[in-house]
């Protein structure tokens, strides 16, 4: 059952807000998301458009989900980055905090140094603020 909150705190609007100064500012990034450890989405950077961000929180889960696998049957630690590199995109997907993970869509023509970069900064600030109950609210107030 979802909750609904009429007020957000300031810690949900300050998350949702890095997240959309990160795709606005970020070149060639199409879209990003936010999504918890239980596939649901978090946040989305282009409010409004609720079913494809949607569709993109069940496919960051799945990728982070199998990107945990990997690395405990091979004994290589948590994940970092995963990169789906297509004919003309990029699917990127990383770990925010402790259950959280962050989806981005960018067009062929990213830097996918900078752009891992600038995955990381918003991780690293993102990721400070991020608690149990702050990812509660989040997904109780997206859209």
């Amino acid at each position: 059952m979802t909750v609904h909150i009429e007020h957000t705190s300031n810690p949900a609007q300050r998350f949702n807000w890095l997240l959309q100064q990160f795709a606005a500012n970020t070149p060639d990034v199409i879209d990003a998301i936010a999504v918890s450890s239980d596939g649901l989405l978090m946040a989305m950077a282009r409010p409004g458009e609720r079913t494809n961000a949607d569709r993109l929180a069940a496919i960051t889960s799945a990728i982070i989900s199998l990107a945990h696998s990997s690395a405990s049957v091979y004994d290589f630690g948590a994940p970092n980055k995963v990169i789906a590199d297509f004919d003309r995109g990029y699917l990127l997907v990383s770990a925010i905090s402790v259950g959280s993970a962050l989806g981005v869509v960018a067009t062929r023509n990213a830097n996918l140094g900078n752009l891992a970069y600038d995955m990381a900064v918003f991780a690293n600030r993102a990721g400070a603020v991020l608690t149990p109950q702050l990812i509660e609210e989040l997904k109780n107030t997206v859209g």
